[in-house]
């Protein structure tokens, strides 16, 4: 093994000799910058990214597009269920909110649909209420309609659902001044009905804000109140 010659200042190494004609690669090399060749960490720096999951999104934004579409009702048989607002009261309804069907602005300007609903209702509270609709004491009242609105769907439904039933039908009991449902206050403005049992009805319940105001208006008069809905505006 040959042995590197060691720098000393006191004795330096003698120049390189080229020989003429040849190129002095020293020079050429001492104004090349050679790269660096350090590897970065990646392990350091990389951090995974959760794993999407394309089903979960396409879900949640189906679901958006359901909850900002104007709600539908598709009528399907054997939706009846009871929607509690809490443990003491509770709305009975007849047909649910759906994600397909037709809109609830089309059901309420169709006037068949007021037949769809008194029949339907009509066989859904017979069959709940039994024998007790023949004492006679029973009664229908809906919510009040809107200030800027005539006879609404609902208090058409109610009087040829009393038709139906044989029952008494108290149209504009109450007056409600507010334009917004919630936490809404309505007021008796003509006398109360005589029968002491009263069928509270509504076209659509979705919070049951509306409902719950009717029991506050009648519950201390001493009534027996029960509430029913064709849809249950709720998925």
């Amino acid at each position: 093994m040959i042995d590197k010659p060691i720098s000393n200042p006191q004795f330096p190494l003698p120049k390189r000799c080229v020989r003429e004609g040849a190129i002095a690669l020293d020079e050429v090399l001492k104004d090349i910058e050679v790269p660096s060749l350090d590897v970065p960490d990646l392990d350091a720096s990389f951090t995974p990214s959760r794993t999407k999951d394309l089903f979960a999104e396409k879900s949640r934004a189906a679901w958006k597009d359901v909850q900002q579409a104007e709600a539908r009702c598709d009528f399907a048989p054997n939706k009846v269920r009871i929607s509690y607002r809490n443990p003491a009261f509770g709305i009975i309804s007849l047909w649910k909110k759906s994600l397909y069907g037709r809109t609830l602005t089309d059901i309420k300007s169709d006037p068949d649909m007021v037949g769809k609903f008194a029949v339907g209702m009509n066989t859904l509270i017979r069959q709940i209420l039994g024998n007790s609709l023949a004492t006679g004491d029973w009664c229908i009242v809906t919510s009040p309609k809107r200030r800027h609105k005539e006879r609404n769907f609902a208090s058409l439904i109610s009087a040829r659902l009393a038709t139906l039933l044989g029952v008494n039908f108290y149209e504009d009991l109450a007056e409600c001044h507010s334009k917004h449902r919630v936490g809404a206050v309505f007021t008796l403005v003509k006398a109360p009905p005589t029968e002491r049992n009263i069928i509270v009805f509504d076209d659509f319940v979705t919070t049951g804000a509306t409902m719950l105001s009717m029991r506050d208006l009648l519950q201390p008069l001493g009534y027996n109140l029960i509430f029913f809905t064709g849809i249950n505006n709720k998925l």
